[in-house]
């Protein structure tokens, strides 16, 4: 990478594909440089898209559910010798099922992605943005954050914690120069349901937003520096405000339904 570059430097994990993808699309339209990551070889066949658009890319393989591999994405980003303008923390995996059924392991494994990484990584990249004085922080939640999950429990979980950590740190940067927003798209057209076991849900089979619109529209709520943003659909946002209205024993119902393993079949 090129560390004399005068565009600036943004940081994407899970750039591979879905939202993270067409999030790097965005800051690479937009005049950024990238360092993108995620686990597999697929990162790197993802770059030359970027790099098309005008960015110079650089890609850091390395598994973010591992303390090693957060502190090995951060070792790449200072060795760029370039601060980070911006990064999307974006990286998330899902596990449908009975909380009783599902493996212990696939559980602990998604609290340290999408809960211990985020935070690791937002304690590494945010202190470096403070001690500048600017930075935008991306942090993709999402609309489960604002509701019992059953059948996917930890998941919705782990959203919720990263929708009030957001919020949260947010209010203790206001006067730092640094902003912090929350991505909070609905289901969406990638192929997060496929990798959590939930293709026989009616949550898979319903209509999907398009992750470029939300990949759009969570850009440009963080550079406007808005608190967060329910991103998709016209459907996805009044289906979302009508939800901040009803009893969590309603909505945990009502959720259940769609996301219990096997409800496509019925």
């Amino acid at each position: 990478m090129n560390s004399s570059s005068t565009r600036p430097l943004a940081v994407i994990t899970g750039a591979s594909s879905g939202i993270g993808y067409e999030l790097a699309k965005q800051f690479a339209q937009n005049g950024f440089d990238l360092l993108i990551t995620s686990t597999g070889s697929s990162i790197d066949e993802a770059a030359p898209a970027f790099e098309a658009l005008g960015a110079d890319v650089k890609t850091v393989q390395v598994d973010l559910a591992t303390y090693e591999g957060v502190e090995t994405l951060y070792d790449q980003i200072k060795a760029t010798g370039r601060p980070v303008e911006a990064i999307a923390i974006n990286a998330g995996v899902g596990v449908n099922g009975a909380f009783i059924q599902n493996d212990l392991q696939d559980e602990l494994n998604l609290i340290n992605l999408n809960i211990v990484s985020s935070v690791h990584l937002a304690k590494r990249v945010v202190k470096d943005m403070v001690a500048r004085g600017n930075g935008k922080v991306l942090i993709t939640a999402s609309i489960a954050a604002l509701m019992p999950g059953p059948f996917y429990s930890v998941y919705a979980a782990s959203k919720a914690f990263l929708h009030s950590f957001s919020q949260g740190l947010r209010n203790e940067l206001k006067d730092t120069g640094v902003s912090v927003t929350a991505l909070m798209p609905g289901p969406t057209d990638t192929n997060f349901f496929d990798r959590a076991d939930m293709d026989d849900t009616i949550a898979s089979v319903s209509p999907k937003d398009d992750p470029a619109q939300v990949a759009k529209q969570g850009f440009e709520a963080l550079m406007a520096g808005k608190d967060e943003i329910i991103a998709g659909s016209l459907m996805t946002k009044i289906m979302t405000s009508v939800g901040r209205v009803l009893p969590e024993t309603v909505k945990a119902e009502l959720h259940g339904q769609l996301i219990k393993p096997e409800s496509a079949k019925n």
